[in-house]
This record gives C-alpha cells, structure tokens and sequence, in this order.
C-alpha cells in the first residue's frame, strides 16, 4: 500500500464522494444490464468467469466512454481533474464474490480505490496486497501497487462498489519518459483495440434497452 499524501489530488475527489455515489446509484437501477469484467477485458476470465464482477467505465488507455461519461457529469467532472489518469471506472462486486490472488501486468501505473459503497460490517469487504490486509471506507481512498500480489472479497450480502483509478506511477527521467512511451504503447496494442470493440459493442446494447 502506498501514502495518500503522495497524491495531491485525493483530497478533492474525496470531498465528491457523494456526487459519485449520487450518480452511482443511478447506474446501480440497471445493474443487471453492465458488463462483466471480464466480457470488456479478456485477461480478466483467469480470475473471474462469472456474473458477479460488473464494471462501468469512463476511461481507459486513452478510450472515453462518452456515453456513460454523459450519464455521470459530476463524476467525470471530478476524475478529468486528476493528473496523469489512465484508467477509471466502478468496480462492482456482488455479495460473496471473491478475486482470488494475482498481478497487475504492469508497474507503470498505480492503483487508486474510492470508497463508494461499502456493506457492513467493516471487516466483511476486504483486500489484501503483498500480504497485507486492509477494508475500504466510504469517502476515502486507498492506493496500492498491484504488481504485488494481491486478492479482494465481498463476504457481506449487499453489493461493494469502489471507483477504480489507475494513474501514471511518478517516476524520475529519464524512467518517466521511458514509462510514457511504453503507456502509449499498450492504447494501441490489439489487446486494448479488442477491449474498445467489445465496449463499444455493449454501449449499443445499453443504449437500446436504455430507451
């Protein structure tokens, strides 16, 4: 886990909590309608094959979700304000779903949580990196380098949602030029143009049952 106050930009997302979580219900009234996880990202089915991981994104490697960004003003408000931001969305856990242990692809980014719906009680929503364990709040953020090994769970019976953050790691030159470069990489690689197609394919199907 990594220092908040290395992240001059918590505090504001923070203090907006609430207009995400406002804007999260709404998307929460379809729920049964989102993606799966691993349905968008293909890596993702060695770890999760069933329903029970939904997502709902805003960006990714470059990727705007115009549509759902459109659908959530004060959330996109608050995240394009964040520097360096490479990915975003909510993650979206259903009661007793457990991520068993594994590894980001990538150290060139770290990973942020936003706290935005949490069951009680405290220690029943979880997740644990390099051995070490920690429980989301509601309105606080949590940062983590998930080149570690890392697992989460949701043993409560009601549905855990966090903002999901990826930002560039801070590094020195000449590493932060090389880690860029690398990044604009992976937004054009066919894994991430195979993402986009199978967004943009969901994106038509909500857009229909929207109506």
């Amino acid at each position: 886990f990594l220092d908040r106050a290395d992240f001059a930009w918590a505090p504001a997302l923070e203090a907006g909590w609430r207009d995400i979580r406002a804007e999260l219900d709404e998307v929460l009234s379809q729920r049964d309608d989102l993606p799966n996880l691993q349905d968008i990202v293909a890596d993702v089915k060695p770890i999760s094959r069933d329903d029970r991981w939904k997502a709902f994104f805003f960006l990714a490697y470059g990727y705007r979700s115009e549509a759902n960004r459109a659908r959530c003003p004060a959330t996109t408000a608050l995240i394009d304000q964040i520097p360096g931001l490479v990915t975003a969305f909510f993650s979206i856990l259903s009661p007793g779903k457990h991520i068993p242990p594994h590894r980001g692809p990538y150290r060139g980014v770290v990973r942020c949580h936003l706290g935005l719906k949490i069951p009680g009680p405290p220690d029943s929503c979880g997740i644990k990196v390099g051995g070490e364990t920690r429980h989301w709040t509601e309105g606080a953020t949590m940062f983590f380098d998930d080149g570690y090994e890392h697992s989460a769970w949701n043993d409560s019976g009601q549905t855990r949602v966090v903002m999901w953050l990826d930002v560039i790691r801070p590094l020195r030159r000449p590493a932060a030029s090389v880690n860029r470069a690398l990044l604009k990489g992976i937004s054009t690689s066919p894994f991430l143009r195979d993402a986009r197609h199978r967004h943009e394919a969901w994106e038509k199907r909500f857009e229909r049952l929207a109506r």
